[in-house]
């Protein structure tokens, strides 16, 4: 099955709450986002926000250069009728992270929580981290949280590559400075525990 057909399938069958990611606000990176952006006037980008509430809380806080990017129309669509006609001070765009064609130096903030994990090839993870280097500004911030090296090994029943923060940090590179890491218990809806290694960067110019 096609990556994209696979997460369709998650989200057209799974209530936005009954996914093992689902947390009711991502105040981690909501609170990494405003720090390295307190005055709200920032781009940002959201990777793989799918049904994900950080939107809502970015949108709340004051953020009006908002994007969200997802390979899954449906994840994207429940995330829309959420928030209703804040949807429209939204930017939403549907794609795979590893292809889309962004633009150079668009976004001061790149955020993706669990999506960099499921890029299990060298190739995939290379143009990620090109992409990355391409559209975010010289002086830009990415924060990246993957499933750390207690956490699972699938997701979704996709096989997934776990971290610790310096081999996170080691596949994005030189120019990445790292600025702060932290390992977070995230409690999934069934009752249990995923760890999850959350790293920020600041990308230093060439």
């Amino acid at each position: 099955m096609a990556r994209r057909d696979h997460w369709e399938q998650v989200y057209n069958t799974r209530a936005p709450d009954k996914v093992s990611w689902y947390r009711a606000h991502l105040e981690t990176s909501l609170g990494l986002i405003e720090r390295v952006c307190p005055g709200r006037k920032c781009s940002v980008i959201d990777v793989g926000g799918g049904e994900a509430t950080l939107v809502d809380d970015l949108v709340e806080a004051g953020y009006q250069d908002v994007t969200v990017l997802d390979l899954s129309e449906k994840a994207l669509q429940v995330a829309q009728s959420r928030l209703g006609p804040r949807a429209s001070a939204v930017t939403w765009a549907q794609g795979d992270i590893t292809q889309s064609r962004l633009a150079p130096a668009r976004y001061d903030v790149w955020h993706d929580r669990a999506v960099f994990h499921f890029l299990t090839s060298a190739a995939e993870r290379q143009r990620y981290v090109s992409q990355v280097a391409w559209s975010v500004r010289p002086g830009g911030y990415v924060i990246v949280a993957t499933f750390g090296p207690d956490g699972p090994e699938k997701c979704s029943g996709l096989p997934v590559a776990r971290y610790d923060a310096p081999s996170l940090h080691h596949q994005f590179g030189a120019r990445f400075q790292l600025v702060q890491s932290s390992v977070e218990m995230h409690a999934t809806p069934f009752g249990t525990e995923q760890q999850f290694v959350y790293c920020m960067c600041r990308i230093e110019p060439e």
